[in-house]
This record gives C-alpha cells, sequence and structure tokens, in this order.
C-alpha cells in the first residue's frame, strides 16, 4: 500500500479523536483549528500519494517539492477529472483558512467558532460544518485518491 495513504489515514484518525472526543469536552477554537491543521496535513499525504503513484506510473519524474508545485502538478494531470479538483479546491481552502488570522467566538460553549477573514469572504468553522467537511471532503477524498490509484474498491 502507498506509504503516503497510509500516513494520511492515520492523519484522519487522529481528526476523529479530535472532533468526537477532544472537542467535545474543550469546545475552544484551539482544538477546532487543532483539527483543521490536521486535515490539511492528511490532504498533503493524499496529494504526495497520488503524486508517488505517477512516478511509480513514470508520469512525472520526480515528487515536488512543495505543496503548491504539487498542487499544480496534480491539476496538470488531472484537469479532467472534475471529482479530484473539488477535492485540491477544498484542500486549497483549508490551507488558506489556517494560514489566516482569526477571531473566537462563543468559546466553551455549544457553539464554539472560528472566524476567519480570507480574501473574499468570511468563513465561520463551527463544531457542525467541521464535522460535516471531515466526513464529507477529508473521508472522501481518502476514498477517492484510493480508487485513483489502484488500492480502493471501484465504485460502479
Amino acid at each position: 500500500m502507498n506509504e503516503y495513504l497510509e500516513e494520511a489515514r492515520e492523519e484522519l484518525k487522529r481528526v476523529d479523536h479530535i472532533i468526537y472526543v477532544s472537542l467535545k469536552y474543550t469546545r475552544t477554537v484551539d482544538v477546532i483549528r487543532n483539527a483543521l491543521l490536521r486535515m490539511v496535513s492528511a490532504c498533503d499525504f493524499i496529494v504526495a500519494g497520488i503524486l508517488e503513484y505517477n512516478k511509480e506510473q513514470k508520469k512525472i519524474k520526480k515528487l515536488p517539492e512543495t505543496p503548491k508545485q504539487r498542487i499544480d502538478v496534480l491539476r496538470d494531470l488531472y484537469k479532467d477529472d472534475k471529482i479530484l479538483m473539488n477535492y485540491i479546491n477544498f484542500y486549497v481552502f483549508l490551507r488558506e483558512l489556517v494560514k489566516t488570522t482569526y477571531k473566537k467566538r462563543e468559546e466553551y460553549r455549544r457553539h464554539v467558532t472560528m472566524i476567519a477573514d480570507l480574501e473574499n469572504q468570511t468563513a465561520e468553522v463551527n463544531i457542525d460544518v467541521l464535522e460535516d467537511n471531515y466526513d464529507k471532503a477529508a473521508k472522501d477524498f481518502i476514498t477517492y485518491a484510493e480508487v485513483l490509484v489502484g488500492e480502493g474498491p471501484v465504485e460502479e
């Protein structure tokens, strides 16, 4: 199995624990931010795993150094794959989200929210949004990547 995808699975286990255990008891923006950082890390591994597969298939010569370069190479390789492009856009959004300054609202309460001012929008991340993004995007992204590299079940 692709070691990058295995690392991504391990990161997603950590995100799962942060969301469903740590966040349940602490309810702070720092925990939300930590979950987002872990999701970015998992996506980093997924992108590297897809690129490693392409390197083995001799479609690229080497793995690019920086995440931005990796994203660009992946976009070039799979420009016709709309599903993968959606995952890549989500990954870019997450990277932008964790790099920007943020504010806190209702810490230590059920509706704790991280408010980030991005270039053209304001993003509010609360527990429900975090769970949805984890379930829909991060978990689905790794499943799709495993199918892409021939390690997962083929969907019909």
